[in-house]
């Protein structure tokens, strides 16, 4: 069958291609044609577009760049139509994809939704288009299926978190040797993971690299994102105790003591890795004061939303600042503290359901599509 798959930023081309992989699997012939990056383009299929010609970060630039965003809905609703797909697989992205989807299904194409939009933080009136739209939907955190089915009546699979898979089949590596190709010395490393996106790099490592002086006996590792070049950070690394490697996250966080996280799917992913975090974020003004105002949700951090409390701390907006940093990170350095949060960081990891989730989401995407297809 031909499947066309929609991934709009660096986790989805993770997840695409470990989803990717798991189809070849079960369906050798398949074909595919995919927006997403380099991991799905390294699977195999066609790389339509990049993510990195995608990215656009809070309301303000989401306004800034819509005829961009308008241009690109009209090619890829072209090249769906020159491909003519059994399935679309949309993953995350909603802006996006359900512009996509309500299209897609206006002309009776199958679709298929991996990792759930987070409407229950905010736009929960999305669920209309998402009964309407979508044939399947498939979550990957476990609060979602009691959200999807029993507020709404709308039925969805739990099939656990890719994460676990992404990080437990990853190539097991040498510390002494991954310390030597880093060019890192003995101290424990602090990693710093800043987002993906240039405008919120450039906010959040203003910000956590302000503590570098205060530990000297600890060294900063940038972990670089792979849709941005090496000029990019050059401005950063001013400071001889801050390293940088890129596209090697899960490398850095194998070895890492402590990390300071850009919310978002970094913060579940650092938790996995048994890395005690603080979580960090500080947005476009005028984007923060619209979405203070829409959503609604305790927490911003996955780690704390799926375990339902304040596990990892949450420096946000103006509580981003030199002096809570410095406090947040001795804290999590202590051991009597990470002992507590490692405890939690296990407790999570059984939340989230196991091994196999690409594998399960792969063969019902499978069966599901010939099944409508008959």
């Amino acid at each position: 069958m031909k499947y066309y798959i929609i991934a709009g930023e660096a986790s989805g081309d993770l997840h695409g291609a470990n989803l990717m992989k798991q189809i070849f699997k079960q369906e050798p012939n398949a074909e595919m044609r995919f927006w997403g990056g380099d991991l799905m383009q390294n699977v195999g299929g066609t790389l339509v577009k990049h993510y990195r010609e995608l990215a656009f970060m809070g309301f303000a630039e989401v306004v800034m760049n819509l005829k961009t965003i308008l241009n690109n809905i009209k090619f890829c609703k072209e090249d769906i139509l020159k491909f003519k797909p059994d399935a679309i697989i949309f993953i995350d992205y909603p802006g996006f994809n359900m512009r996509i989807a309500k299209w897609a299904k206006d002309l009776n194409m199958v679709t298929h939704y991996y990792i759930s939009p987070q409407i229950w933080a905010w736009k929960e009136n999305r669920i209309k288009a998402i009964k309407r739209d979508i044939d399947f939907m498939y979550v990957i955190l476990p609060f979602e299926k009691d959200f999807y089915e029993k507020k709404h009546g709308f039925p969805v699979t739990f099939v656990g978190h890719p994460l676990i898979d992404a990080i437990q089949n990853r190539e097991q590596k040498n510390e002494d040797l991954l310390r030597k190709e880093f060019s890192l010395d003995e101290r424990p490393i602090v990693a710093l993971l800043p987002g993906s996106r240039k405008q919120e790099i450039s906010k959040m490592l203003e910000g956590m690299l302000s503590v570098v002086k205060d530990f000297p006996e600890h060294q900063f590792v940038i972990a670089g994102a792979p849709s941005q070049e090496f000029e990019f950070y050059k401005p950063f690394l001013k400071n001889e105790n801050v390293k940088f490697i890129s596209n090697r996250t899960y490398d850095l966080l194998s070895i890492a003591t402590a990390a300071l996280v850009t919310s978002g799917t970094a913060t579940l992913e650092t938790a996995l890795f048994k890395v005690p975090e603080v979580v960090c974020y500080k947005g476009n003004w005028i984007s923060y004061q619209i979405a203070k105002r829409i959503i609604t949700l305790k927490y911003i951090s996955l780690v704390n939303l799926i375990m339902d409390e304040e596990v990892v701390t949450e420096l946000i907006q103006d509580e981003f600042n030199s002096k809570n940093i410095k406090a947040e990170l001795k804290k999590i350095l202590d051991e009597n503290h990470r002992k507590i949060l490692l405890e939690k960081y296990n407790l999570l990891e059984k939340k989230l359901g196991g091994k196999g989730a690409s594998e399960k989401t792969a063969k019902l995407i499978i069966e599901n599509t010939f099944a409508l297809k008959k």
